[in-house]
């Protein structure tokens, strides 16, 4: 890049980062969410039309985490970049518009945040009473329907779920100790889609082999 384009860009980059005021500093004296800004920012310094990530925020906290999404947001807006990343956060995924669902090395799922909720049958209705099985038959028989029995309630998917509840809670044989509706989250589709959810024992995994990757760098 040329000299002069550079030193803008810089600026510019680390400004909207908020590092312009450490720009003298010892990166090594950075904290982890500092040293992930800085490796953003440095990642754009040449105007890509692709930025890669892989898992940006690991190990971050919440706050960091929201930080360096705003940043991201915020890049995409200013840059008119594509992001392509990776991540175990199904929050994070949400900012995305188009996710591919990994497993065993093979995407098993791919579409819009809202394309994959509406896959795994729609809004999620959890319902709990005294006797929670013959609630599950009623709903089985009645609805045709596949409920899951789990954690104390019972729960089923819907289309529609909000037009769907007040005639459900009207009708329903027996009294309902509790009603709850809301739309599929995107761990509801990992684990619809794999069959799983993900286990503690893979981010522990990744996280000794990147410690591993470390101590070898010494």
């Amino acid at each position: 890049m040329p000299g002069a384009l550079r030193e803008s860009r810089i600026k510019d980059l680390l400004t909207m980062v908020e590092l312009w005021d450490r720009r003298r500093g010892n990166v090594r004296a950075f904290s982890g969410g500092m040293k992930r800004r800085l490796e953003i920012a440095r990642g754009l310094l040449h105007h890509p039309r692709v930025l890669f990530l892989d898992e940006p925020t690991l190990g971050l906290d919440p706050q960091t985490r929201r930080h360096i999404w705003d940043y991201l947001n915020e890049l995409r807006r200013r840059e008119g970049l594509t992001i392509f990343l990776t991540t175990h956060y199904m929050d994070e995924a949400e900012n995305c518009g188009r996710i591919a669902i990994v497993d065993h090395g093979s995407i098993v799922a791919l579409d819009t945040p809202d394309g994959l909720k509406d896959k795994v049958g729609g809004d999620v209705v959890t319902i709990a009473t005294a006797d929670n099985q013959a609630a599950a038959d009623a709903i089985r028989g009645t609805y045709k329907l596949e409920p899951i029995l789990q954690d104390g309630v019972v729960r089923f998917h819907v289309p529609a779920g909000e037009t769907f509840l007040p005639d459900f809670v009207l009708r329903f044989p027996q009294r309902l100790l509790s009603v709850g509706l809301r739309r599929p989250t995107l761990d509801d589709v990992f684990l619809a889609m794999t069959g799983r959810e993900i286990r503690d024992s893979e981010l522990d995994e990744r996280d000794q082999m990147l410690q591993g990757m470390r101590g070898w760098g010494r």
